[in-house]
């Protein structure tokens, strides 16, 4: 099947009656004054105060293939109206952060959660997330991606996405399941370490992870660096396989909408997560064998920490039961995380999603 852009524009209108099944407390739109920094710092000013347990909703803007210059030129060559309102943020979002001194990572945020201070925990339920437009981009480069030395030249691939059908439409005959979800969340680091970039991703911050498991009823683990944690999110995607290994995903517009928890009772010292059916654990290292080394590490911590195991018994568990895949060889800190199923453990934890 090989839709037109304008029955694109079509389904996604249609799919933005979704949005009202969850009623947020508050919400962010992609403007330039939501957007932040190049960096992680604790000294950013924070764009939303919110409280412990309340809802906000999100939206997230990708801005790959737009140019600095002419932003308006990718939505030409596309045939894709200027007229649709996320087209509209993103030139707008798009000419900000250029005027900013320019960045690709149009991150949102930071947010605020009263009460969260260092050495407790920012739990992120992902309640939601729905693509806000109806097109992503696809790219790879020479000297980037899982292949660098045989990439022949630079190229994008902007693949249209049925909302409806919930699929995008590779080329005549393939088709991809969307499984959106958000490329980057972090909390501030100490504010010892100064502004940190934010296009890595970090052990103890988070970042630039690139995990397609943190979409709809997965909930992700931050230590707290800082008063307010400072939450931030972006790079939104709408399909990626383990790897990332072109150098992308599909770099897609979202809405997310995101439940933010302060944990007294929580302390860990690098980012964990979880969905209905896995524990996740995260391992993070410009060498990938390193990274591997740290998943497997944060297993045996987990299994001994939260189901009272002893090392042997915890690494034994993990070699006969725990798949171990690479989230991304794109960023220069490469990551694989481990996935625990819950399935093993005859006694069950309550957990707030069903899907």
């Amino acid at each position: 099947m090989n839709l037109r852009p304008s029955s694109f524009v079509l389904a996604w209108l249609a799919s933005t009656t979704a949005f009202a099944a969850i009623k947020p407390d508050y919400r962010m739109e992609a403007v330039a004054a939501n957007l932040t920094t190049a960096f992680y710092s604790a000294t950013e000013v924070p764009v939303l105060k919110i409280k412990s347990g309340q809802v906000v909703e999100i939206e997230t803007l990708a801005l790959m293939g737009l140019s600095d210059d002419h932003p308006e030129q990718f939505f030409a060559d596309n045939k894709i109206s200027t007229d649709l309102p996320a087209v509209k943020k993103m030139i707008a979002a798009k000419r900000a952060l250029v005027a900013r001194g320019g960045t690709t990572s149009s991150l949102m945020g930071p947010i605020y959660v009263e009460g969260a201070e260092p050495g407790d925990t920012l739990e992120v339920r992902i309640l939601d997330i729905k693509s806000f437009t109806p097109f992503g981009i696809n790219i790879g480069t020479p000297g980037k991606g899982g292949i660098p030395d045989l990439v022949p030249r630079p190229y994008s691939k902007v693949i249209f996405l049925d909302l409806n059908r919930n699929v995008a439409l590779f080329a005549p005959g393939i088709e991809v399941p969307l499984g959106q979800f958000q490329g980057m969340m972090a909390v501030s680091p100490a504010p010892e370490r100064g502004n940190l970039p934010v296009r890595p991703p970090y052990p103890d911050i988070g970042g630039n992870m690139d995990n397609k498991r943190f979409t709809k009823g997965a909930t992700v683990y931050f230590p707290v660096h800082v008063n307010g944690a400072l939450f931030h999110i972006g790079d939104p995607h709408a399909s990626q396989g383990d790897g990332e290994v072109s150098q992308s995903a599909i770099e897609s517009s979202n809405v997310v909408t995101v439940q933010l928890i302060v944990r007294k009772d929580l302390h860990i010292k690098v980012v964990r997560a979880e969905t209905p059916t896995h524990y996740i654990a995260i391992g993070l290292d410009p060498d990938l064998n390193a990274a591997a080394h740290s998943a497997i590490a944060e297993t045996v911590a987990f299994l001994q920490e939260q189901k009272h195991m002893t090392f042997p018994d915890a690494l034994s568990l993990a070699s006969v039961a725990v798949d171990y895949d690479v989230t991304e060889v794109v960023d220069v800190t490469k990551g694989v995380h481990g996935m625990i199923p819950k399935s093993l453990f005859l006694v069950k934890e309550p957990y707030w999603y069903k899907p």
